[in-house]
């Protein structure tokens, strides 16, 4: 699992799913909207938790607005809800703080402990050995590139879409050409 974004509202450069303009256009439908100009984040930022399931090929996510170590946990929970308790899960993280119990705050090693949850890290500065990372890049080009979102309701909406139609179609020639570019471990 790992945490991705920022996620602010700005219009991002690149190909997005909608049809494109241009000379093979249907002459019906209205010509994209321009994007805006923005220089100010006045609606916040939002980040995205997500797991990917090795095992069953699925990836799940929850869009919070801060990646403290409360929201961090409350997803872990969810994922063990996912599986019954006498099976041991492990969740690979980055070192990001929040992910670590230290002297302070130990709730996430006590929680993983009562829970038959292991939790591993990788090593500092190598967090692209996650799989996960490589699924970012995925939902990046299919659902931020080319975009100008209104607002976080509507950002979220389409990455949940997508998520559901990657967890459909993993077998899709593109999707897996692009995972397949981005993984390096």
């Amino acid at each position: 699992m790992d945490e991705f974004g920022p996620l602010n509202l700005q219009p991002r450069p690149g190909q997005q799913w909608s049809a494109a303009g241009g000379k093979g256009k249907d002459p019906e439908r209205e010509p994209r909207p321009r994007m805006r100009a923005t220089y100010t984040r006045t609606q916040g930022v939002r980040h995205l938790f997500a797991a990917l399931d090795l095992g069953r090929n699925k990836m799940y996510g929850h869009i919070k607005k801060r990646k403290r170590r409360g929201e961090f946990l409350e997803f872990c929970r969810y994922l063990r809800s996912l599986y019954p308790l006498d099976v041991r899960i492990a969740i690979i993280c980055d070192n990001f703080s929040p992910h670590l119990t230290t002297k302070k705050d130990k709730r996430v090693g006590e929680w993983a402990e009562a829970n038959n949850v292991e939790i591993a890290y990788t090593p500092t500065n190598s967090s692209w050995l996650n799989r996960i990372e490589a699924q970012f890049t995925a939902l990046r080009e299919f659902t931020l590139n080319g975009t100008d979102h209104a607002d976080h309701r509507e950002q979220g909406g389409m990455i949940r879409r997508y998520i559901a139609w990657r967890n459909r179609n993993t077998d899709n020639p593109r999707l897996r050409r692009i995972v397949k570019r981005a993984n390096v471990a």
